[in-house]
């Protein structure tokens, strides 16, 4: 293959320089000297011009904010591998990374791209273990990565039409569970619109081969700058009849005549063919098989390179199916596209010269094959506009959210997290939760621009400013959570208007500089303290009528007969309404050292669960009052709500929704004949529950309060077994925000109380933080917090403690689970658990941080069960658990194993 002649040499190396003064990265995909292409060198630290390919190779420096750069091993840095395999970016996180790229648009083409992406192993991690991944092409299937060898480099490419509508094409690596997803380079070429067509509903083609018929030395495949388009044609291994011949010996190759020539196909590539000297019938087969691909399409590209008498006449047969009739001009290149299904049979072309010509003695010939399958990208992406203001919202947070890459919708196993979507044609985002997600400033308006949503929970984050009026513009918006942030200002108007009027669910409260303005329309009298109360979660039960509920107000003040009596405004119910409802205490449903919890049913039919303070409790009047009036002003869809209660001289009791599950314990316990055994996920699930309920306490709330009992006869199920904290009669609030700790009679259940606090009396939120520890324990062994056994009682953390450090987490994890879990979301919940019960509270993370790191427990166990459903492998076991500090951003951290 000759070089590049020393002009353009001269001028690719001019622009290059031109460019090397301009400040790096001010266009993305900018090539001096090639419009329409883009070249990136994945996991490279500079950008760089390949002089021989005259090709400009940037790095994918915002392309993609996910991957690490690596660099393959020395043994594989000799001169025959290409600069652009050098490097590789690998993505040891998340189970799909997607490269976002800007098409291009020329004057030839406006649309259609040749799309590659190459990889080179070579035991860049000394695993020397290759990995198996998919490639996606937007939302849509395209390819499984997979190598012969450990030093194969393999490439993948397609040609792809990009929708009008589309401001970029995505291509995205997802982890099936067979080792880490890598790619070394990624490369766009834009074609005329005028090549390689195909029909409305396949529109992207997928390449099988790329063949230069009758060329077979060992030199690199032709490319660009011989190839304008940069295609890669392969030399002719194929085990066919014919002869291979070429056109010219060491003399110059003539000019081919393009004028209708679409395809352009390199000289070097036409100047050698395959051709029959004994016959006159020529054949050549491939053998085919790519699951779930029919439909075909092959291109055969033809060139006289023979000056004949007459031109060369024979008929082209497919599968025994006749396609066409030919005639070849000299020096004139001519390309036959044949559409055609086929099985697992392949493709065997015939060449017959027609004997009936004048030139009936020339045999047959062929320059060149491609061969490619119809890739079927029927997955509509999500709404363009929801898009947008995702991607707007993930800029305005900087999420870092491992799931927030590629489409937000679809495939529907790899929706973002906290994103739900419709299931229509064109998917749309129909809510969001973004609570305890970190999210500081103000309240990004591209929020506004989700028109579909119908729910959008920004609780227990750090926002600031006013709430933007254009919110009530959503036309769909029915549930709206901002509580627990740092808001301010009036709540607009508007928004005041829909809840009044029954038609938005507005939660505001832990807001403290929120105010709520006078308004003639909205026909409310002005209140010196007004907190709207609406329930975040699906399981609250409201004795109310919904206006009502709306509008609850209440107000705390100590009557004159009577030292702590309750006297709100909210619903108050008597003593013989009690009586009523519960049947005259038919149906006992609990117990603890308060009293008995009845059955109840309000008039409207709706059961609740009755607490009722008994005149012998030890938790006397001053808890249950504690209880009911911390339960009065927070709202949080993982707390059991406060439905009312009775205070008369003689009776209290609380009435709260019913949680038909029961008790966490119940479900964990083997002496319960009635509670199924939650499986792995249930019991993830539970977690985060739990832990969004603490972090909106100690987060959310303005003070922050701590509860002092959390265990797991504490903590709920309902009916979808969703779980939410109870019991605040022992809760304490700081005296104010910024404070530490305070001072307080150690109280709480035994197993469960943190030890510093129990030798020291200081009490802060990291003492909850060791409760909630020991709940984990408890979801992951099934053990109680206090195991008996003959010998005595022994805390579960000092039973779990030597098995974890042994390894042997099969031995860690509940029995009756039958290893129905995944390895590694179990060691991350151990490790999660393990620094949460730290000795000293100032080595334990704070809520938010356990939080965060349960969600990615979840990613990890959702990314398994993917995997299992891609027909992956099961999840590698892992090694010993080492006490050594992840990198976290957190006051203090996880261990990893």
């Amino acid at each position: 293959m000759e070089g590049p002649t020393l002009l353009l040499s001269l001028l690719f190396w001019l622009a290059v320089c031109m460019l090397s003064l301009a400040p790096r990265k001010l266009v993305l995909g900018l090539d001096p000297n090639n419009p329409g292409f883009i070249s990136i060198d994945c996991g490279a630290l500079n950008a760089y011009p390949n002089n021989d390919l005259q090709i400009y190779y940037e790095t994918d420096d915002g392309y993609i904010d996910s991957g690490v750069s690596k660099q393959v091993s020395s043994d594989g840095m000799g001169d025959g591998v290409r600069a652009s395999a050098k490097t590789l970016r690998e993505f040891p996180d998340g189970f799909r990374n997607c490269y976002t790229i800007p098409p291009t648009t020329t004057d030839e083409g406006h649309g259609k791209y040749l799309i590659r992406a190459s990889f080179l192993y070579d035991n860049y991690d000394n695993q020397n273990r290759t990995p198996k991944f998919n490639l996606f092409i937007g939302v849509n299937y395209w390819t499984t990565v997979d190598f012969p060898d450990p030093g194969s480099y393999v490439h993948k490419e397609i040609i792809h039409v990009v929708p009008p509508t589309a401001d970029a094409i995505q291509v995205c690596l997802v982890n099936t569970g067979n080792g880490t997803p890598f790619i070394s380079s990624l490369e766009l070429r834009q074609l005329a619109d005028t090549m390689y067509l195909s029909d409305d509903q396949f529109p992207t083609l997928a390449l099988y081969i790329r063949t230069d018929m009758g060329y077979t030395a060992d030199e690199s495949m032709f490319r660009h700058p011989s190839d304008s388009y940069d295609r890669f044609w392969d030399v002719d291994d194929m085990d066919n009849d014919g002869t291979l011949s070429s056109a010219w010996n060491g003399t110059s190759p003539p000019t081919l005549d393009r004028t209708n020539d679409a395809y352009k196909v390199p000289i070097e590539v036409l100047g050698t063919f395959v051709t029959v000297e004994s016959s006159y019938n020529l054949s050549l087969s491939w053998k085919a098989h790519v699951p779930g691909a029919s439909k075909w399409i092959s291109y055969l590209h033809f060139a006289e390179m023979e000056n004949l008498s007459s031109p060369r006449e024979f008929t082209i047969y497919s599968n025994d199916a006749f396609i066409k009739t030919i005639s070849l001009d000299y020096l004139v290149p001519m390309t036959v596209p044949t559409n055609q299904f086929t099985s697992d049979i392949g493709f065997k072309f015939k060449f017959v010269a027609n004997s009936l010509s004048s030139a009936s003695s020339v045999p047959p010939i062929i320059n060149a094959v491609e061969l490619y399958y119809l890739l079927d990208i029927s997955t509509r992406p999500t709404d363009l506009n929801d898009v947008n203001a995702m991607k707007g919202t993930k800029r305005a947070y900087n999420v870092t959210n491992k799931s927030w890459q590629g489409d937000p919708c679809v495939p529907t196993n790899f929706t973002w997290d906290g994103v739900k979507c419709s299931t229509e044609n064109s998917p749309r985002i129909t809510s969001l939760n973004l609570s305890s997600y970190g999210l500081k400033g103000k309240i990004a308006d591209s929020l506004t621009n989700l028109t579909a949503l119908t729910s959008l929970d920004l609780s227990s984050n750090q926002l600031t400013g006013p709430i933007p009026e254009l919110l009530a513009k959503l036309p769909n918006l029915n549930i709206l959570n901002l509580s627990g942030n740092n808001l301010t200002g009036p709540i607009p108007e508007s928004l005041q208007k829909k809840k009044y009027d029954g038609k938005l669910e507005l939660s505001v409260a832990g807001n403290p500089n929120l105010r709520l303005e006078d308004s003639g329309k909205l026909k409310k009298k002005r209140s010196s303290f007004v907190v709207p109360v609406i329930a975040a979660g699906s399981g609250l039960v409201v004795i109310l009528s919904i206006a009502l509920a709306i509008i609850w107000r209440f107000k705390i003040t100590k009557g004159k007969g009577q030292e702590g009596t309750i006297k709100l405004r909210n619903r108050p119910f008597t003593f013989n309404e009690v009586l009523k409802i519960t049947d005259n205490f038919k149906t006992v449903i609990g117990k603890g050292g308060f009293g008995k919890v009845y059955l109840g049913t309000l008039a409207n039919g709706t059961n609740v669960a009755v607490k009722m303070l008994s005149q012998t409790s030890k938790q006397g009047r001053k808890e249950f009052q504690a209880e009911a009036e911390l339960l009065m002003i927070v709202h949080h869809r993982n707390l059991v709500s406060l439905v009312g209660y009775c205070d008369d001289a003689k009776n209290m009791a609380l009435i709260y929704e019913l949680m038909v599950n029961g008790n966490l314990r119940q479900h964990l316990s083997d002496q319960s004949c009635n509670a199924q055994v939650l499986t792995w996920n249930e019991r993830l699930r539970i977690t985060i529950d739990a832990a969004q309920g603490l972090d909106y306490l100690h987060n959310g709330c303005k003070p922050p309060i701590i509860h002092r009992d959390l265990k797991t006869l504490n903590i709920l199920l309902n009916e979808s077994r969703q779980a939410k904290i109870a019991d605040f009669g022992l809760s304490k609030a700081f005296a104010a925000e910024n404070d530490s700790s305070i001072s307080t009679r150690p109280a709480g259940t035994p197993g469960y109380l943190d030890p510093e606090y129990q030798s020291s009396g200081s009490l802060n939120r990291k003492s909850d933080v060791y409760s909630f520890g020991v709940i984990l324990l408890e979801l992951i062994t099934g053990h109680p917090a206090m195991i008996r056994s003959a010998s005595g009682s022994i805390h579960i953390l000092h039973w779990a403690t030597p098995i974890i450090e042994r390894g042997d987490i099969h031995s860690i994890v509940d029995p009756r689970l039958d290893g129905k879990f995944s390895v590694n979301s179990a060691w991350k919940m151990v490790e999660i658990a393990m620094s949460c019960v730290q000795t000293t509270a100032v080595k334990r993370p704070d809520i938010s941080c356990v939080l965060a790191e349960l969600k990615d427990c979840w990613a990890i166990e959702t990314a398994s069960e993917r995997s299992q459903m891609m027909g992956s492998s099961k999840s590698r076991s892992m090694g010993s658990f080492q006490m050594t500090s992840m990198a976290v951003d957190c006051d203090s951290l996880p261990f990893a194993r």
